[in-house]
């Protein structure tokens, strides 16, 4: 939802006190012959006060202009109220203290190698105290209809379910492209609401921007309209000053040794939907190298940041083919055109890519890969009926959305890969050939044998692909299959068409077979395994696994280093399967989705859920990664996932989720991260967590109209004063 709104973000002013007191979570007050913070020359370090004394588990956020590109650098307290900033190029920083409970300090100007007390402002009320929660707190409040309103007893199409409701306000909809509860998505511009109520401003709110058709189809026909009166009551609830229930807490224990490092690093009015910084097999690949970024819809222009220098340069992305169309208008997630004015940009079309870069991927020779369009969906000949290519000869293949290409950094040589299977997200494997596997394939399994395209330049040689087929008859092979639709054969196997199609791409460092999450945007959810034989095309078999309840919805997803699958469910869960817990038979006529239930394990994501809804959290993690190699510190192995609502990601380590937010600019949204190891000797200076701002809409964080996405870096420290 919101696309190209151009809602723009606005700090509330402190609103008339609601007789609410204020209670932030609970100052650890030391003794006041606390040891003081030690600095170097590249340090700025102090004490955070406040009315009660020292202000334990607060952020102090230092910023500059004086570096080619904006910077920030953001601390947290320790349980004395001390703070250190680290490491900070030579400039002069902006310097405040932010955090639950308060309402943002004085900024005060000051420079490396000082000692900096800061006073730390109480907020007056509730609703003050409130405009710093994380979009999650907000958003929980939206109110979610009951289950009786579904099947035909209410304005909403009766086809529909609760589930269904639910994706659509969560991640495979409106939090699939922006953080809805921040300042500029929980009220409503004046140019939307002059002479409207509420519902009518959200129905005209929709059709605004770059994607207002998108948006508009899938709220007012899909969904008959009905949520316009859930978003309307939402907003006019807020505008009457309620404020979330739920406060949350501060950053305690191991976040308080979290650093935070951003750059402004793209446009105004273009987004970008994620980074690359190495290869998440050998993640030493690119240390201390550049950052590169994937604009996807918004432009052809790839932001590159050198974090050294702190400068950022652009790529024009070029595209093959001189008809290469506008990656915009039907089957796209952009219009061609502007539906209605954005309160922003107006009339103006801000989005005109052809090359569509979705994601970006290192090899280990440092080279990125690019799931990027050269041409136009009609296929080349190799790729159809009648063709010897081995795959075509199985499974024709007619169009593709999106194909490969590569740049070498080095010499800024860039290469098309005609593929003719669509692209989405990409992964190496573990394997010799160093293969390649695409999602975003549609009906098939795709895949790039490198090696063999780096000795031949010969991209219809180097790839294959295969259809998805179950080995229904339970011989162990594949053999003749039926179709989807058509009954199960005991004599043959089955094909299968999963849901929308491969989205997440997760190839297994344990036995090389390679898993998708599947139906994404429409079919069952579910994990999809397939194990490529000696043969892939001919050989290739799969299995599938069903998320059952309480799961429901999936969307990103990756593997860890024991072959287990980590997945971000819509249901607020971050989900696992592992196949090895499975009891019964993997293949036969009954192995068709739901015959393993006891793989999965489900855990909850932080913070409040949507009322009347059984055991949720509201949050709505777009996408999931493991750090298999600790490139952050939390050591091998830690699942993480975007969290979406919390401004930031979220790891989950020794069963408990420890929150990674970034409480400036306020609505940080991200929908991918990379880990690199810059310096396996450095201790936590030479590793890292890199990520961006994703939302399509950059204007709508903290800032408004003029805010660039930011890259983002997260070390964690062995204790918050640690230089």
């Amino acid at each position: 939802m919101l696309n190209g709104t151009g809602l723009g973000f606005r700090l509330a002013a402190p609103a008339v006190a609601l007789g609410l007191a204020i209670s932030p979570a609970p100052t650890a007050a030391q003794p006041s012959a606390a040891p003081a913070v030690s600095i170097d020359a590249d340090d700025i370090g102090g004490l955070v006060t406040g009315p009660n004394g020292p202000e334990a588990g607060v952020w102090v956020i230092a910023e500059t202009t004086d570096l080619p590109t904006k910077y920030a650098k953001i601390v947290v307290t320790d349980d004395a109220g001390r703070y250190l900033l680290p490491d900070l190029p030579q400039a002069t920083y902006s310097i405040w203290v932010r955090g639950y409970g308060l309402v943002d300090s004085p900024k005060v100007r000051s420079g490396p190698g000082r000692t900096l007390d800061l006073g730390a402002v109480a907020a007056p009320d509730a609703r003050a105290a409130a405009q710093y929660y994380p979009a999650l707190y907000w958003y929980a409040m939206l109110r979610i209809p009951g289950a009786d309103q579904f099947g035909g007893s209410s304005d909403i199409p009766e086809k529909l379910t609760q589930i269904d409701w639910l994706k659509q306000v969560k991640n495979i909809g409106c939090v699939g492209c922006h953080q809805l509860g921040q300042a500029s998505t929980r009220t409503i511009p004046g140019v939307f609401l002059e002479g409207r109520t509420h519902e009518e401003a959200w129905m005209r709110r929709i059709q605004s921007g770059q994607s207002g058709e998108q948006m508009t189809n899938q709220l007012a026909g899909v969904f008959g309209g009905a949520p316009f009166k859930y978003y309307a009551e939402w907003t006019e609830r807020i505008a009457k000053g309620e404020t979330p229930q739920v406060q949350p807490r501060r950053p305690e224990g191991l976040e308080r040794n979290i650093v935070v490092t951003s750059w402004e690093w793209h446009t105004e009015k273009q987004y970008l939907h994620d980074l690359i910084a190495s290869d998440r097999r050998h993640p030493t690949v690119n240390a201390y190298g550049p950052l590169f970024g994937a604009p996807e819809y918004s432009t052809d222009l790839m932001p590159i940041l050198d974090p050294k220098t702190h400068w950022v340069t652009f790529y024009k992305l070029p595209v093959r083919d001189a008809d290469t169309p506008e990656a915009l208008g039907p089957g796209h997630a952009a219009s061609a055109g502007v539906l209605q004015p954005s309160a922003y940009w107006g009339d103006e079309k801000l989005w005109d890519t052809r090359a569509n870069n979705h994601n970006s991927m290192f090899d280990r020779q440092g080279r990125l890969w690019l799931a990027a369009g050269l041409r136009g969906v009609d296929n080349p000949s190799f790729c159809k009926g009648g063709s010897e290519h081995p795959s075509a000869r199985v499974f024709p293949l007619e169009r593709s959305s999106r194909q490969v290409t590569r740049l070498d950094p080095k010499a800024m040589t860039y290469t098309f890969i005609d593929t003719c299977f669509g692209t989405h997200h990409l992964q190496f494997g573990y394997d010799a050939d160093d293969t390649l596997w695409l999602s975003g394939t549609g009906q098939v399994a795709g895949w790039i044998n490198t090696r063999v395209l780096d000795g031949t330049g010969d991209a219809a040689k180097a790839q294959g692909w295969s259809p998805f087929v179950l080995d229904t008859n339970a011989n162990g092979r594949r053999d003749e299959h039926v179709e989807p639709g058509q009954p199960l054969d005991p004599a043959r196997d089955k094909r299968i068409v999963p849901g929308s199609g491969p989205y997440a791409v997760m190839p297994s460092p344990v036995d090389g077979s390679v898993w998708y999450t599947v139906g994404v945007f429409g079919g069952t959810p579910a994990v999809l395994r397939f194990a490529p034989g000696d043969d892939p095309t001919r050989t290739g078999l799969t299995e599938i696994y069903n998320v059952p309840a309480p799961g429901f919805g999936i969307r990103g997803g990756d593997i860890d280093k024991d072959g287990v699958v980590w997945a971000s469910l819509s249901s607020g869960h971050l989900a696992s399967f592992d196949r090895r817990k499975c009891r019964g038979p993997l293949n036969g006529p009954t192995a068709t989705g739901d015959h393993c239930p006891e793989g999965w394990t489900f855990h909850r994501y932080p913070g409040p859920g949507f009322e009347g809804i059984a055991e949720n959290s509201a949050e709505s993690s777009y996408y999931t990664w493991v750090d298999q190699h600790d490139t952050f510190g939390l050591g091998e192995n830690v699942p993480m996932s975007t969290a979406n609502l919390m401004d930031g990601l979220v790891a989950l380590k020794d069963g408990r989720m420890i929150s990674l937010r970034v409480p400036y600019p306020l609505g940080f949204y991200a929908k991918g991260f990379d880990g690199r190891i810059d310096d396996p000797s450095a201790g936590w200076k030479g590793r890292g967590l890199w990520t961006t701002s994703g939302d399509r809409t950059p204007w709508l964080m903290e800032g408004g109209r003029g805010s660039r996405p930011r890259a983002v870096h997260f070390q964690i420290r062995p204790d918050s004063l640690a230089r």
